[in-house]
């Protein structure tokens, strides 16, 4: 076990904290002193406010000696990404267009429930321009960067969580997830993260993308993310999508293993373009899974042209969060998010529709394909990190992040349950990701599969 706090998980912490052997004041200021001393490098957090935590860390360790410890979560130190309200703090999502002097009095569901189960907000973690694109740069924030090699993107659009998760700057990090917008960075930072069932984790206000939007839990391990998924899905009556309370608790089950699990295997997710090392890595993790004592089977499903589709519904998203700005606000917009809200605006309603239509083939078809297999394993990214500042790889075929993004975008469409997880590291030391996708309503089933292989291929932490 490593002796720095702030590189232990929140189940380790939790544990320490039990014992005596550690309080919520010392993890604390190690992840503090994490921040302080890299965040400058990275560029992982765009508010951090010491003070608070500080208060609410003591808090949490006088809760603590007197043995009494509120939640499940107590004295744990959390990251916020910024597009997620809360309380006190202004939630800028990566923008000059929001006006930071009002009245921020009001914290999102997710962010109600990690309080209420006493986890210490550290501050908040940056994203692209409202959550728009699979990188991490934004005209309020400027570009992050990946702790494996600064000079890569971390991808996005929780790219501010991962690379906090990555260097120990916080235990958990709440991430949004669009298109990608956790798996992506997970892939690319070699961290956890998982996009739950849609409605799965209760979300106020509504994002303008519409139903592809989840939001879920990040983290160093896979039972830290299952710990604090079981908070976030607490019910909140300010989500009219949400899934009924189920009152799951993700840490059961979490060691049973994937002994006569079936699974389907699909390396290019019926014909996108990998890159061969990537390949080679997934392709030996899903051999880990017949170690483990699964079934595993190379077959794709019949999936529609899902870029397509997602375009129509991403671009279409933007239109809408344009919509209504005024032409000084939309002036100060990331020229990228500009011209596909542009794109989206001429999209026609019966074009819309089809989309629609589309998505729904989607489902159907992924429904089909679980009567078969009961989770899929696909790359969570085509190809490991690249230039950070850039929306895309410099190569022939690219002009939007969708197009390098074909493994994560299909699973927002769907809204099933699906997870990256770090399986390798590339030739120029970069992470390489899996991606483990679950049936509807499956997220035991995911980080179960999850947990397994975590404990047969141990990831390290990039070497700072």
């Amino acid at each position: 076990m490593t002796s720095d706090p702030a590189l232990l998980s929140a189940v380790e912490l939790l544990e320490r904290y039990r014992d005596g052997s550690l309080s919520p004041v010392e993890a604390t200021r190690a992840a503090l002193a994490r921040i302080d001393r890299h965040n400058a490098a990275f560029n992982a957090f765009n508010l951090v406010d010491p003070e608070s935590a500080l208060a609410a860390a003591r808090e949490s360790e006088q809760r603590w000696r007197q043995g009494a410890p509120r939640g499940r979560l107590d004295g744990v130190p959390t990251a916020v990404k910024d597009l997620v309200l809360t309380k006190g703090w202004p939630t800028l999502r990566g923008s000059k267009a929001i006006d930071p002097n009002q009245a921020w009095d009001e914290d999102a569901p997710a962010v109600a429930r990690l309080r209420e189960h006493g986890a210490v907000l550290l501050g908040k973690t940056t994203t692209p321009e409202f959550g728009w694109k699979g990188v991490t740069d934004s005209p309020l924030t400027g570009i992050t960067r990946n702790p494996w090699n600064p000079a890569m993107t971390p991808g996005g659009s929780s790219g501010g969580s991962a690379v906090a998760l990555a260097t120990g700057m916080a235990a958990l990090a709440i991430g949004t997830d669009g298109g990608g917008s956790i798996r992506i960075p997970a892939g690319f930072t070699g961290v956890f993260g998982i996009k739950p069932t849609f409605g799965r984790v209760p979300a106020y206000p509504l994002s303008p993308f519409g139903t592809v939007a989840h939001l879920g839990p990040m983290s160093r391990t896979v039972a830290d993310s299952a710990l604090m998924l079981s908070v976030m899905a607490e019910p909140d009556p300010r989500d009219v999508y949400a899934l009924p309370y189920d009152g799951a608790d993700y840490t059961q089950g979490l060691e049973d293993g994937v002994a006569g699990v079936k699974i389907g295997f699909s390396p290019s997710l019926g014909g996108h373009h990998v890159d061969p090392e990537i390949a080679r890595l997934v392709a030996a993790a899903a051999e880990t899974f017949r170690d483990l004592g699964a079934t595993v089977e190379e077959a794709d499903p019949d999936l529609p042209a899902c870029g397509a589709i997602f375009r129509i519904l991403w671009y279409a998203g933007a239109a809408n969060l344009l919509n209504g700005m005024d032409q000084a606000a939309q002036g100060e917009i990331d020229p990228g998010l500009r011209q596909v809200a542009a794109e989206g605006a001429e999209i026609s309603l019966l074009d819309y529709l089809a989309a629609v239509k589309g998505r729904e083939l989607a489902m159907a078809a992924m429904n089909r394909y679980h009567q078969r297999y009961d989770l899929l394993l696909t790359p969570s990214l085509p190809l490991a990190a690249f230039q950070a500042g850039l929306e895309y790889p410099p190569k022939p075929g690219n002009d939007r992040w969708v197009d390098w993004t074909p493994f994560s975008y299909p699973f927002n469409m769907t809204q099933q349950p699906a997870a990256s997880i770090p399986c390798g590291l590339t030739d120029d030391g970069l992470p390489a990701g899996l991606q483990i996708v679950g049936p509807r309503y499956g997220e035991a089933e995911v980080l179960r599969a999850a947990r397994a292989f975590e404990a047969a291929r141990p990831f390290p932490l990039p070497p700072l």
